[in-house]
């Protein structure tokens, strides 16, 4: 009988790969049985969780925004229209990002000024290097998130209800005096996931940008298009996680699609909102250099070729403890292949080892903004030009 090894020899990537997704479809589909998939009952519930909404809302509690009552008025199906789950619960259910109850027919959330994360963080931590580089942002996030990622840093506030956590009593207006005592230019809504605590960014950055400050959103980008656009006008920058070019990996990673991710970029982008992106090289699922060469094609294309992109190494967490870092040469043949594809600035993080997180003027080759780790050590350019003359992209004032 033939070797059928011979014949069809074991491509040891691809193994390695077919095994991790198998790996990954099995977690999340434990993970989120309840919450992923269709459910029947009174309620109607199609996506989140059944009877799960506190006894009583709490002081932390609003009404929320974007969301439609069908149905009879006693016993209302409520259709959530702020992400792209589009959740359709019953009375005392509860939303997938853990924030959305329904109490008394009525969709609230229970995740406004009540942050579990507070920091003071250099701006170059979420990252952002072409905003208001060498600055602190005042920074914070509530439990929740509309995401399920088996590789995320910050599980245990993202997949949490803020019921569960440890808060901090920080009302919009104590935020933004806050922010103001401590001299900080902006405000950072990071760490889980902004999206799903909508209401209190969205008051929030609007007492913000009264007083002068700056807002950030550190952000996956799982928004509908509508609530999108009511919020880029308060916003200055983002930071974007395009996780994978790969609607596969979102499904079986993250629990969520790429093409909202992708309209959410074109959204920022068309409203004038300073926009960085970050791309996270998981071995073995989202490492491919051919998906990061389309990523980039499809990011000149339609942001253009100054969108700072930043590659960041993978670090065994959470549900993916199984995988090894990304390996360093990983790391540079996906910079190059960005690069290659006519992107101007392209970092990479996570990485100490690894030196290119300074910034090169596109035209004239120089070094315009050294950086150690999160630290700017240098900063030539005046007026936001290169001492060539090249204006480089950013809001740098």
């Amino acid at each position: 009988m033939p070797d059928q090894t011979s014949r069809n020899p074991v491509n040891r990537r691809r193994f390695l790969k077919q095994c991790t997704m198998g790996s990954c479809a099995a977690a999340l589909g434990t993970y989120t049985f309840w919450d992923l998939l269709v459910q029947g009952g009174d309620s109607g519930l199609r996506v989140g969780f059944h009877n799960d909404a506190p006894e009583t809302l709490w002081q932390w509690s609003k009404e929320a925004l974007w969301y439609e009552r069908h149905g009879a008025l006693r016993s209302p199906e409520i259709y959530c229209k702020l992400c792209p789950h589009q959740c359709v619960l019953g009375e005392n259910d509860r939303g997938l990002c853990r924030t959305r109850v329904v109490k008394n027919g009525r969709l609230h959330t229970v995740a406004y000024g009540n942050p579990c994360a507070v920091h003071i963080d250099p701006i170059e931590k979420k990252p952002l290097n072409h905003f208001l580089p060498g600055s602190l942002t005042f920074s914070l996030a509530t439990a929740g998130c509309n995401l399920r990622c088996l590789n995320c840093q910050n599980w245990d506030i993202s997949q949490s209800r803020p019921e569960d956590t440890k808060n901090v009593d920080l009302p919009p207006g104590a935020l933004v005096r806050a922010a103001k005592s401590a001299a900080l230019p902006s405000i950072s809504y990071t760490y889980s996931e902004p999206a799903i605590f909508y209401e209190y960014v969205l008051d929030s950055a609007e007492k913000a940008q009264i007083n002068g400050l700056r807002n950030v959103l550190v952000t996956a980008g799982y928004f509908l298009p509508e609530p999108l656009k009511q919020l880029c006008p308060l916003i200055d920058a983002a930071h974007v996680d395009l996780k994978s070019f790969n609607d596969s990996f979102y499904r079986r990673v993250c629990g969520a699609t790429l093409k909202p991710v992708l309209e959410t970029l074109r959204i920022m982008k068309e409203q004038g909102v300073w926009v960085e992106i970050i791309r996270l090289l998981v071995p073995t699922l989202s490492d491919s250099v051919a998906d990061i060469e389309a990523m980039s094609r499809w990011v000149v294309q339609n942001l253009g070729p100054d969108v700072p992109l930043h590659l960041s190494r993978f670090y065994p967490s959470y549900k993916l403890s199984m995988l090894s870092p990304t390996p360093l040469e990983r790391l540079r043949e996906a910079e190059a292949a960005a690069r290659a594809q006519g992107l101007h600035y392209v970092y990479v993080g996570n990485a100490p080892e690894a030196p290119q997180q300074d910034t090169f003027c596109p035209d004239c080759g120089r070094k315009v903004i050294s950086r150690t780790g999160y630290r700017l050590s240098e900063n030539l350019l005046q007026q936001g030009k290169c001492p060539c003359g090249n204006e480089i992209p950013g809001i740098w004032e």
